[in-house]
């Protein structure tokens, strides 16, 4: 059971992301913390994260926002949720105040970005159907074996549900991408599992699917290592970290332990191979893997006229098709 912590924030509600993905919108969190409990979280790692099975949730975020939009003298052109937390995590008072302040912007034409693992409720998403051309939205699905997911997504719903969300927004004209991230190697990140999740991705009607393999933080690795009741699923995790190193990454100028770079640049092609043969375009995400790609995983969509797509290094040729 999630204990939710009442606070006020004291900075500001729209903040600028560290992500080079994130560079040209800024950011909103209602918590810091997620009822989702994903073991690979990378937020595992933050200062503000308030520990395992806590949320804190921040009961002025929409009186600051207001007041923060009322005092720019030019309104932003979209503004993206969550870097740091789920905007549909099975909490009402999230769900509520998310709704709430949905509502605000999408009535002030602002546009939304969200990304989600979680289940959007039946008014949050006939509010999005209302303003589709408003709305980018991208959803979490590392695989489609609920074994796997039930083990590192404990409280997120099944993939089932996340496909069938990703079809209802984009047959509603809302631009979606699917998010396959993270790539657990040794165990989601051969051909077989990928293609299923890129078929099931195609079927769902997204023309777009991002990726990124799981890197480690302390943390992280903490985390797994106290969850995963499976010895040999932990050791075929962690066994491919075992030739790795440390890698500088353009998130909060930090590091991580990632994976060999071919043993990531193999993964990744075989994403993009998978998705050639199902007709999906492969975004790769250049903040987690400066050595192989530059440019945007289009995390939060894109808001102008005539967006400069990613240059993927040869990896993904097919990517400037919009």
């Amino acid at each position: 059971m999630v204990n939710v912590v009442l606070a006020e924030r004291k900075t500001a509600v729209l903040t600028p992301s560290s992500l080079a993905c994130l560079s040209q919108i800024p950011t909103v969190n209602l918590t810091a913390g997620c009822a989702h409990g994903c073991l690979y979280c990378y937020t595992r790692s933050y200062s503000s994260y308030p520990g395992e099975d806590k949320v804190t949730f921040y009961t002025n975020t929409f009186d600051k926002l207001r007041d923060e939009l009322t005092r720019k003298r030019r309104a932003p052109k979209a503004v993206y949720f969550s870097p740091s937390s789920d905007l549909f995590q099975p909490l009402p008072e999230v769900l509520d105040l998310g709704y709430e302040i949905l509502e605000f912007l999408l009535g002030r034409k602002i546009g939304v970005a969200f990304l989600t693992k979680g289940l959007i409720p039946e008014r949050h998403m006939r509010l999005f159907e209302e303003n589709a051309p408003l709305v980018r939205a991208q959803l979490g699905l590392i695989t489609l074996d609920g074994a796997i997911t039930g083990v590192f997504e404990p409280c997120a719903p099944e993939p089932a549900v996340r496909l069938s969300q990703a079809k209802r927004l984009a047959r509603a004209g809302i631009k979606t991408q699917m998010r396959l991230d993270p790539i657990l190697p040794g165990l989601t990140d051969d051909a077989e599992s990928i293609g299923r999740v890129c078929g099931a991705v195609a079927e769902a009607g997204v023309k777009h699917i991002a990726a990124s393999a799981l890197f480690l933080r302390p943390s992280v690795a903490d985390s797994l290592k106290r969850h995963i009741r499976d010895p040999s699923m932990l050791d075929k995790l962690l066994r491919a970290f075992g030739q790795g190193s440390r890698m500088a990454i353009h998130a909060r100028n930090s590091s991580v332990f990632a994976l060999p770079v071919t043993t990531r640049q193999q993964m990744y092609e075989r994403v993009a191979h998978e998705a050639q043969l199902h007709g999906l375009i492969v975004h790769l995400c250049a903040c987690k893997n400066p050595d192989l790609a530059s440019g945007s995983c289009s995390i939060a969509g894109e808001w102008t006229r005539n967006p400069t797509a990613a240059i993927q290094r040869g990896l993904f040729p097919d990517d400037e098709r919009s």
